[in-house]
């Protein structure tokens, strides 16, 4: 399998004279040629500032870069000309319309002028925006510039394409549109480096993940290896029929059941952590039985991705959701962020 990208030793520190804060510690990793690899983290993990140093907008501390067999210190130009870059923040000129925005880019990335015209119509087609081609950006939604803002950087043809949060802020409808456009893509050959803090989107998009934690690679594989290798974060899903006051009691008593290792209420049901669900099952079951409550609805969980996420990063499985539970339906569905800074 061909590597699209080679990091080795890879370390950033901010400060004078290389002594100051260490943002990106010696990691290592490389990207296969065809895949999406997602890079998740939470804040100030060294996810931005690793990307950035892949694109070339900040220099290395120590370590080496290599893409397209490329090193990215000594001969980073037919790199430059081989990517594609779609920041988290848009880039795109308000004052421009869609199609003088894709033509501008175009000239920059040195596309050929006969060949513009035509690439940019079948992206503005391809993405839903030919009818609005015309229309200055500064009318667009958030997600029609995010889009306008992937086929700027993918107008020349790249053969990576580095993605930083494509879809935080997007109503629904525009982030599966985003979802679909980087499969798309990815069919087509382009290899797609996606920084995330979105976990369920990395779930879906991504052939390989890699979790990086205070600025240290914690663990590098496809999301259902990860999640097969934390077993011990299992679960059961329980709905009671339950009044007021047994409800008041469930989180304590519920706790207290053999085998349970955390306790966590979603909406109308409880989620129960446990490394063997084979154990808690009957446990729980002569609970409901001798406290007279029935169970609606039962249901066992293998880890998801967001449960390997907090196990390695070091913080409490369930506590996350939990604190969106209780923020309500806005938080809710933002199920799986863990925030927009670095």
């Amino acid at each position: 399998m061909n590597e699209c990208i080679v990091v080795d030793n890879l370390t950033k520190v901010y400060g004078r004279h290389g002594s100051g804060v260490l943002a990106v510690d010696h990691i290592e990793f490389q990207v296969h040629e065809g895949e999406v690899f997602g890079f998740l983290g939470p804040n100030g993990a060294g996810k931005t500032t690793t990307q950035r140093m892949l694109t070339t907008l900040l220099e290395p501390t120590e370590g080496r870069i290599i893409i397209f067999g490329h090193d990215l210190a000594r001969d980073a130009y037919p790199v430059k000309r081989q990517m594609g870059l779609v920041p988290e923040e848009s880039n795109v000129y308000t004052e421009l319309t869609a199609w003088d925005n894709l033509m501008f880019t175009a000239q920059l990335y040195r596309v050929p002028r006969n060949e513009r015209g035509r690439r940019a119509q079948q992206l503005l087609e391809s993405f839903g925006l030919w009818e609005k081609r015309h229309v200055k950006v500064e009318n667009f939604s958030k997600g029609m510039r995010r889009r306008l803002s992937i086929g700027m950087a993918i107008i020349h043809r790249p053969r990576l394409l580095f993605l930083d949060e494509p879809t935080p802020g997007l109503d629904t409808q525009s982030a599966h549109a985003i979802r679909d456009l980087i499969r798309q893509l990815n069919a087509e050959g382009t290899t797609i480096f996606l920084t995330t803090h979105q976990i369920e989107e990395a779930n879906q998009l991504c052939n390989r993940v890699a979790i990086i934690n205070r600025g240290r690679i914690a663990a590098i594989d496809t999301p259902e290896r990860l999640k097969a290798a934390f077993r011990r974060v299992q679960s059961v899903e329980v709905a009671f029929a339950a009044d007021e006051a047994q409800t008041s009691r469930l989180s304590e008593t519920l706790r207290a059941l053999a085998g349970v290792t955390n306790v966590v209420k979603m909406g109308d049901k409880w989620r129960l952590y446990t490394q063997d669900p084979s154990i808690l099952l009957p446990h729980l079951m002569d609970y409901a039985r001798a406290n007279g409550l029935t169970v609606i609805s039962l249901s066992t969980l293998g880890p998801s991705l967001e449960d390997v996420f907090l196990e390695l990063t070091g913080q409490q499985v369930g506590v996350i959701r939990h604190d969106m539970a209780e923020e309500g339906p806005r938080r809710r569905g933002m199920k799986g962020q863990m925030g927009g800074g670095r």
